[in-house]
Parts: structure tokens; C-alpha cells; sequence
């Protein structure tokens, strides 16, 4: 199936209410795993490869280029996203590559130099076809902090997206990155509040520490993409320990990260379904 763009995959949820899975890409089992579990679900999906893990592989070509031909081989519609990027360099190397879409974060800059660098990031990728996404608010969980950050303003998160022309954005409402435990505090009436005023699909940053009913609560409230990573990386890493505790002579690299990869494949399609899932009530 051609690459899909993420706009093509997002747009559409929005007016269905429905979730999209948004799933981080760190070694090539990921993105198989991440794949396999959308097609299972029979659901389109969003890999993602964020700056740091472009930092961990020493470049972006390898690495994306992998990713990119996972998702062209799919059976589902996939589209390859670039997360968390601060650097306008490596968005344009991204969009050059053949990425759908980039999440060009500017959100530790004052809200003026935001506002500033975000607009110039797409007037180029919006010349070259590439779907962008923006933060306004502090999402917390980045350094090894894990308290959750400033909320987004809605009135504020309306004038960013008029100022910038960006096609989505992040907003904080009570998440924190990098989470271990599925029990971040959502604010519902901030996102139902955040959905009235800002035009474009909002997206759940920092959803791997939010609880399956939560994140149906966020849907249903008006969130539509959703970012999950560390939760993860949690089962993949829980698979290898227990392939790698039950052979004590285990040594092929295939076998315990297989097993990474299939668990992972599970989760998503689990995930896939809640996200998914018609919400209770309008």
C-alpha cells in the first residue's frame, strides 16, 4: 500500500471521533511490531521517529528509510511522522526523505519566538506537501522530570495555530512523558474547552501513562491523535527479560527480540481498539 499522509489518516477521525494510534519507532522490530498490530486491528496507524531516536542511530536516512519501507509494505494505511523535533535542519531532511508529516517542538522558546520559528518551519514543509504538528504548553517528562507541565491555554492555542498555519497540535492537559505507571490526571474539561477553540486535530502527548478508560475519555472530550511510546517500550523490554530469563543459554539476537516484537504487536492492536472504540456519549 503507498505511504498515507497523516493528514489523510487524522482528518477523518476527527469527524468520527475516533482515536489514532501514534507509535514510536526505536529499533526495525518496532516499527514490524507496530505495523503488524495495525494490520491485525485492521486499522490505519502513525510511526514515529523522534529526534532523539535519529540521535541514538547517528543519522536519519538509515533509520528512516527503514521505517519508510516498513509502512509502504504495509496492508493498512501508515504514515511515517517525525516526533519531537527541535531542529528546523532535521525536519527539512525529513520532508526531503519522504516523511508524511513533522512534529517540530518549539514549545521551550516564549510564546513570540514559538510562534516565529513554527511559522517559517511550515511555509516549507506546507511548499513540499508535509502535514506539520506544534506544541503550545508544557507537556512535563523530558529530562527526567515527570510532574506535568503548564496547561495550554485555549484561547492562546487558537491565535498559535492562525499565527503558525500549523495542521495539528499538542497541547498540555495533564500529561507527562516517558511515564512508567498509567495514572497521569487528565483535565476532560480542558480538552472539551481546547476542541471548541482550536481549529485543527489536537494531540495527546505523554499518553503512555494514561489508562485505557482515560484515553477514551480524552477521544470522546476531542483529542485525536495519540502519542504512545514509553508504555511500549515497557512491554517489549518485559518480553526480552522473560525470553532471556527462561534460557539462561539464549545468545540469538532473533529469538528474545522476536518475542519483544510480538508482544508489541499485541499491545497495538489491543490499543488500536480502544482508541477506536464509538465513545459513550456525544
Amino acid at each position: 500500500m503507498p505511504l498515507t499522509g497523516t493528514g489523510a489518516i487524522v482528518t477523518p477521525a476527527v469527524s468520527a471521533a475516533r482515536g489514532v494510534g501514534a507509535f514510536n519507532v526505536i529499533q526495525l522490530e518496532h516499527a514490524q511490531a507496530i505495523v503488524a498490530g495495525a494490520e491485525a486491528a485492521g486499522s490505519p496507524v502513525v510511526l514515529q521517529l523522534s529526534e532523539n531516536a535519529v540521535r541514538y542511530h547517528g543519522a536519519l536516512a538509515p533509520v528512516g528509510s527503514a521505517v519508510l519501507a516498513v509502512a509502504r509494505a504495509a496492508e493498512v494505511p501508515v504514515a511515517v511522522h517525525l516526533d519531537h523535533a527541535t531542529r528546523p535542519e532535521l525536519v527539512y531532511e525529513a520532508v526531503e526523505l519522504g516523511f508524511s508529516s513533522v512534529m517540530f517542538d518549539a514549545s521551550a522558546l516564549d510564546y513570540e519566538e514559538n510562534v516565529r520559528t513554527t511559522a517559517e518551519v511550515v511555509a516549507h514543509c506546507h511548499a513540499a506537501g508535509a502535514w506539520v504538528e506544534a506544541e503550545l504548553g508544557k507537556v512535563g517528562g523530558k529530562d527526567g522530570v515527570h510532574a506535568p507541565g503548564v496547561r495550554t491555554d485555549p484561547g492562546e492555542a487558537a491565535a498559535f495555530v492562525t499565527a503558525t498555519g500549523v495542521d495539528a497540535l499538542a497541547v498540555a492537559v495533564g500529561t507527562s512523558h516517558a511515564m512508567l505507571t498509567r495514572d497521569a490526571a487528565l483535565d476532560f474539561e480542558l480538552i472539551a474547552a481546547l476542541r471548541k477553540a482550536v481549529p485543527v486535530p489536537l494531540v495527546l502527548h505523554g499518553s503512555s501513562g494514561v489508562g485505557d478508560e482515560h484515553l477514551s475519555r480524552a477521544i470522546e472530550h476531542g483529542m485525536t491523535k495519540v502519542n504512545i511510546a514509553t508504555h511500549l517500550n515497557k512491554v517489549f523490554t518485559t518480553a526480552v527479560r522473560r525470553a532471556l530469563a527462561e534460557n539462561a543459554e539464549l545468545v540469538d539476537t532473533r529469538r528474545y527480540l522476536g518475542a519483544g516484537r510480538t508482544a508489541v504487536a499485541g499491545e497495538v492492536t489491543r490499543l488500536l481498539g480502544v482508541l477506536k472504540a464509538v465513545p459513550s456519549t456525544a
